[in-house]
């Protein structure tokens, strides 16, 4: 168990280093994603009516785990749509 943990918080390490330093050289660690915003509208009859929104432009990080207040760009991309509840 204690190796787990221990290969686990280098992997971290690992992750949060390349992160922090481009690793190889001239790697641009951050990204962007374009992300749509759904706009759920509840009526009158209990449906929903959804309105989509502008789209806009988010700054991720290419790693596996978020740093610096990032999300990691495999788990933006999976995230395109936004829902927000009115």
């Amino acid at each position: 168990m204690l190796g787990i943990v221990v290969l686990l918080a280098l992997v971290y390490a690992g992750d949060d280093l390349a992160a922090r330093l481009p690793i190889p050289r001239g790697r641009n660690p951050y990204g962007t994603v374009d992300l749509n915003t759904l706009y759920a509208i509840p009526e009158k009859n209990r449906k929903t009516e959804f309105v989509l929104g502008d789209p806009q432009t988010v700054t991720c990080l290419h790693a596996l785990f978020p740093h610096f207040g990032y999300n990691p760009c495999w788990y933006v991309e999976r995230k395109k749509t936004q829902r927000i509840d009115e």
